[in-house]
């Protein structure tokens, strides 16, 4: 194919964006919401003809598209396989979700508040494709200052605090992963992934290097102990906000696990696995505990995420089939669900002004047709048979059973306190105790509803037939286990 439609996808938005700030006036908010939703639903259509084009039985880089930048230091080198594919098909479907979600939500500054969407897309699509190290660490940095201003300009009454939270741990934390990047081209003499990838970090550079990228990837995961910015950021976003960034942002660093972190440091991330399960197992339980004494249903969402993220960074360095193909279906399990989630909460928000729980009670008997969806949700995200959380958290247990029977006993504990605070909630908002001040609430409407159904449709779609998915990464995950083992036995060789 001629046709560069990696950087079409990219920079679609981006033009969106572009059209609606010179074009679009102020006071009009329909030409604005119809602008950007063309956009993003244009773009969509795109990602999925781009994933009907890709060929699952390649096992390299696919769609490459590269052009020489700064005098040749630095290439614009983009390209996707099976596990990227599938994060822009999510980034680009959860999109027109968020533009749709602001209409009632967002009262003040509409337009601009999409154009910070929609370049915020260009950024997330472009760290999924990009295969030179300074190319994604500019879209990966770039991406703080949409999600900076959403939070700090459409946010809650602690939003600049929340804001700038939010902005300091994630940035301070990608300051050592570029220092690694500027000494990983000292060392091999580019940037190029797929160069470094074939040439080999020398093993006693790895494990600085390792640390390095780390420092980035855990605090935007988030991994404990660095995970308090997520809470607060969360509680403080406009409902849109909440969605991208649990949805898409979180994913973009268990990506950075998979891609670089696996691929460029294979005998580092053996030797630097204890630790990760240690940590893991720490959110899980440490966070899920947490949430179960939250009374704001938003933040306890947000704990919820570091949890279920912390089964993602398990499944992982499983090194194993089982463990990173279920990390890869939480992770996409997870920007469903937990988007639906954050969209439930927005719903009783716009209606009530109020997040917490004991504002609410007996909501089933004033609005059915949303506490069906919310309870298929809630149910969704405590991994029931039937939806995609169930297959993800079930094959990250196998594959990290398989690595460490401990880790897998200890991890498992969360499945069942997820189970608590998620019922916990759902029992008194939903069946709790009738609420007569909320008996003039209206249901959901045809928007709404429409968004909702969507996304509980596909949660138990892909729960029930999850081929499309697994098809879609199995080669990839078998090329990245085989580098791993490799390299270990390559190093195990030299050793003797």
């Amino acid at each position: 194919m001629n046709f560069p439609i990696l950087s079409t996808i990219i920079f679609l938005p981006f033009v969106g964006a572009l059209f609606l700030f010179l074009f679009s006036q102020k006071d009009e908010s329909k030409s604005s919401i119809y602008i950007s939703l063309f956009t993003s639903i244009a773009n969509f259509l795109l990602v999925l003809f781009l994933w009907y084009s890709f060929d699952k039985n390649e096992s390299g880089f696919q769609f490459i598209e590269e052009a020489i930048w700064i005098n040749g230091f630095i290439k614009f080198k983009l390209g996707i396989d099976g596990i990227s594919i599938l994060f822009i098909v999510l980034t680009a479907f959860i999109t027109p979700i968020c533009i749709i979600s602001c209409i009632n939500s967002i009262k003040k500054r509409l337009k601009e508040f999409l154009i910070a969407i929609l370049i915020l897309e260009t950024f997330i699509i472009g760290v999924f494709c990009s295969l030179d190290l300074i190319i994604f660490y500019l879209f990966f940095e770039a991406g703080l200052i949409p999600m900076f201003l959403i939070i700090g300009i459409w946010g809650g009454p602690r939003r600049v605090y929340s804001a700038y939270k939010f902005f300091l741990f994630t940035l301070l934390g990608s300051v050592l992963m570029l220092a690694a990047i500027i000494f990983i081209y000292w060392s091999v003499g580019t940037t190029d992934y797929t160069e470094i990838y074939k040439l080999k970090i020398q093993k006693e550079y790895q494990y600085l290097l390792w640390l390095a990228f780390f420092s980035s990837f855990a605090v935007k995961t988030p991994m404990w102990p660095v995970h308090t910015w997520l809470p607060d950021a969360h509680v403080e976003a406009p409902t849109a906000g909440s969605v991208i960034l649990a949805a898409i942002l979180l994913k973009m660093a268990g990506y950075g696990f998979l891609r670089f972190s696996l691929g460029m440091f294979p005998i580092a991330s053996e030797y630097f696995t204890p630790l990760v399960f240690v940590l893991s197992i720490v959110a899980i339980i440490y966070t899920s505990l947490v949430a179960l004494m939250q009374e704001d249903m938003k933040k306890l969402i947000a704990y919820s995420s570091i949890a279920h993220m912390g089964f993602v960074t398990l499944g992982i360095f499983t090194f194993n089939k089982q463990g990173i193909e279920g990390s890869m279906f939480q992770m996409l399990s997870h920007g469903l669900i937990s988007a639906a989630l954050f969209l439930c909460v927005g719903v009783l928000y716009d209606r009530t002004g109020s997040r917490m729980i004991k504002s609410y009670g007996g909501v089933v008997n004033y609005l059915p047709k949303f506490s069906l969806i919310f309870i298929i949700f809630v149910l969704g995200a405590l991994g029931l048979p039937g939806t995609t959380g169930f297959i993800g958290e079930f094959l990250v247990l196998v594959g990290t059973f398989k690595k460490n029977y401990l880790a897998a006993i200890l991890a498992s504990t969360g499945v069942v306190l997820c189970a608590a605070y998620m019922l916990w909630m759902a029992k008194r908002v939903i069946f709790g105790e009738l609420n007569k001040t909320i008996s003039k609430l209206k249901d959901i409407n045809y928007l709404e509803g429409s968004i909702l159904l969507i996304l509980c449709l596909l949660s138990i779609i892909f729960g029930f037939y999850p081929e499309p998915i697994m098809n879609t990464m199995d080669l990839t995950v078998n090329v990245i286990i085989d580098n791993h083992q490799n390299e270990l036995a390559t190093n195990l060789t030299s050793n003797k």
